[in-house]
Order: structure tokens, then C-alpha cells, then sequence
């Protein structure tokens, strides 16, 4: 008796079994996500309420870009050394909060937007950022854009 041509088909609809619960069982739950990526980044423009440096850059992926006016910032100690300035003095030059998050439906990228505002609370302009989900399961900052506010004109 050929225990391989017997058993091959089972093994390999067990196999099947397994893959399609897998694909099941792994897929992500954005919304629950998209609750974590928002903390994540309610804790990272906490650290310069706090005026906290080193906690600054452990929210940086190794190859992040952050873009801000005509300036790009390559890597985690570039970005690190152009934040640098903004943690001096006890009170921080600007906040910024999400009001909106998004993550892919793969569970590995996610988008983060909101209002940045002045040590006055007055308007400065509005954040993007791109998260990436990384191997340690830890979401780090991989894209920044802060822009103006628009100077848009009014409405007749």
C-alpha cells in the first residue's frame, strides 16, 4: 500500500483548510486599527507637549521622509536633527491633533490628517502623515507633510 498516494490528498485539502481559515483569521480589523494608529499619533505630538526628544524619535521609522515647505528631511536622523530646535524652551511652538485616520485594508499602512495649531491655539495650518505597521508591530511615521493654511478665497 502507497501511504503517499493516500495520504497526499488529504495533506493537501488540510493544507487548503488551513490557508482559507488563515486568510480568514488574519484578516485586519481596520476600524479597531485605525483606533490604534490614532492614539499612536495623539502620543507622538504628545511628545512635544511634553518636550520629550527621545520619545520624539522612537515614533520615526528608520526611513522616514518629513516635508515641510521647500525642505525634505531623509531618514530618521535627518528628521531627528531638523526637529531638534523644536523641543528647546518649556513651551512648544505648535500641536497638532488627527481628525482623521485611515488604514489599508492590508493593515500595514495608514493615513493620518488634522489641524496644526500655534503655542495660541491659533491656526497654522494642517498635518498628513503615512504610518507603517513594522515587523516589530510597532507603527512608525514613514511620510510627514505639513502645509499653510489654504489661502483660500471667500465664498460670494
Amino acid at each position: 500500500m502507497n501511504l503517499r498516494r493516500i495520504a497526499a490528498p488529504g495533506l493537501a485539502c488540510a493544507g487548503l483548510a488551513c490557508a482559507a481559515l488563515a486568510g480568514c483569521a488574519t484578516t485586519p480589523d481596520t476600524e479597531r486599527l485605525e483606533v490604534t494608529v490614532r492614539e499612536t499619533e495623539i502620543a507622538f505630538a504628545h511628545t512635544l507637549a511634553a518636550r520629550d526628544f527621545v520619545a520624539f524619535q522612537a515614533f520615526l521609522s528608520a526611513d522616514a521622509v518629513f516635508l515641510s515647505g521647500d525642505e525634505t528631511l531623509r531618514g530618521r536622523a535627518a528628521v531627528a536633527a531638523g526637529w531638534r530646535p523644536l523641543f528647546d524652551g518649556p513651551v512648544p511652538p505648535f500641536s497638532w491633533q488627527p481628525d482623521t485616520v485611515r488604514v489599508l485594508a492590508t493593515g500595514d499602512l495608514a493615513l493620518s490628517g488634522g489641524p496644526v495649531t500655534g503655542a495660541k491655539g491659533q491656526p497654522l495650518g494642517r498635518f498628513s502623515s503615512v504610518w507603517r505597521r513594522e515587523r516589530d508591530g510597532r507603527w512608525r511615521i514613514v511620510f510627514d507633510h505639513g502645509e499653510a493654511p489654504c489661502p483660500c478665497r471667500p465664498t460670494p
